[in-house]
């Protein structure tokens, strides 16, 4: 299988990572991972006060520091990944490259938010399963 893991560093992700780990038919050196965060973008008016090249060396910093804890536990388990990073509206995000990418199933952490505050706040969770046309695993 070719297996998406979103993550984020939050909690979320670590319990979505303690879930994998339990589980050796998804975590597994016989699958495919790719593992991909998502940051949000900076507003217009930083972007140009900043500069592009400040402004993508603070994306990869951030993108790095997620990934790097994933990573490491996935080398723990003898699993090479992909690294995926992009910036943009987090939920239209993960779920188009979990669209474009070939991916059998899509791996994510719920925050779990409740009935209104996902009506208020929105929700990345509700934004992939509303775009995205691969299987989604949540773990909560």
């Amino acid at each position: 299988m070719n297996i998406l893991l979103a993550v984020d560093g939050s909690a979320y992700t670590k319990k979505m990572l303690a879930y994998l780990a339990t589980h050796e038919e998804l975590l597994s050196g016989n699958h495919q991972y790719t593992v991909l965060t998502v940051q949000a973008p900076l507003p217009a008016r930083a972007r140009s006060a900043l500069g592009k090249d400040v402004v993508d060396n603070y994306h990869a910093e951030e993108a790095e520091k997620v990934l790097a804890p994933v990573c490491k536990f996935l080398g723990r388990h003898g699993i090479e990944a992909k690294r995926s990073v992009k910036v943009g509206a987090v939920g239209e995000s993960i779920a188009k490259v979990a669209d474009s990418g070939k991916f059998d199933l899509l791996v994510m952490g719920s925050h779990g938010h409740g009935a209104l505050a996902t009506l208020v706040m929105g929700s990345v969770t509700t934004q992939v399963l509303a775009h995205s046309k691969v299987p989604v695993l949540l773990v909560r």
